[in-house]
């Protein structure tokens, strides 16, 4: 029956539809980040030498 889908096109539209939504989620969260870092600089910026120091001080 040509309405009936095959469950690898199902799982195809779900994956899809994951990626959109991750996708849509990034982009939010870098523009949340940004205007972080707009409206408190100093804070933002102690943030990032902490993560720097902790990059740093990571042993693989």
């Amino acid at each position: 029956m040509p309405d009936q889908e095959e469950p690898g096109d199902r799982r195809a539209a779900d994956d899809a539809q994951r990626r959109r939504r991750r996708a849509q989620f990034l982009r939010e969260l870098n523009e949340a980040r940004a205007l972080r870092e707009r409206v408190q600089p100093r804070r933002a910026r102690a943030a990032r030498m902490r993560q720097a120091m902790r990059m740093r001080t990571f042993r693989w």
